[in-house]
């Protein structure tokens, strides 16, 4: 019997992996990146109180276009929400995914809106 592959559940192994070391403060927020099979999801997060500052998601947004480029526009939408807190910079929390494609095009949006990671 083969026994079959669980990418998530590897992919939670490297995410608690990650979390030991990246914690959020709030003078340096987590931006968090869940990606789904459709959407991706981003979250500014101050670990210390355990609250979420911003957020924002391809879902909420209803992006046309390709999920990369949704994955762009979302990190733009977090990255200009953190901006009108007062945060600019954030510590990068990839969730356990791989740095490419749409997690990589997130960062991009949000550093094109003016975070600092």
């Amino acid at each position: 019997m083969i026994n079959k592959i669980n990418k998530n559940a590897d992919r939670r192994i490297r995410h608690a992996r990650v979390r030991k070391k990246v914690f959020g403060t709030s003078v340096k927020p987590r931006l968090c990146v869940y990606r789904s099979t459709n959407y991706i999801y981003a979250q500014i997060i101050d670990d210390i109180n355990g609250t979420t500052l911003a957020s924002a998601s391809s879902l909420a947004l209803k992006v046309e276009g390709t999920k990369c480029e949704a994955a762009k526009q979302v990190g733009l939408e977090v990255g200009k929400k953190a901006l009108e807190l007062g945060i600019t910079e954030v510590v990068f929390d990839r969730g356990g995914y791989i740095y490419t494609g749409r997690v990589a095009a997130l960062a991009d949006g949000a550093r094109e809106a003016g975070l600092k990671f």
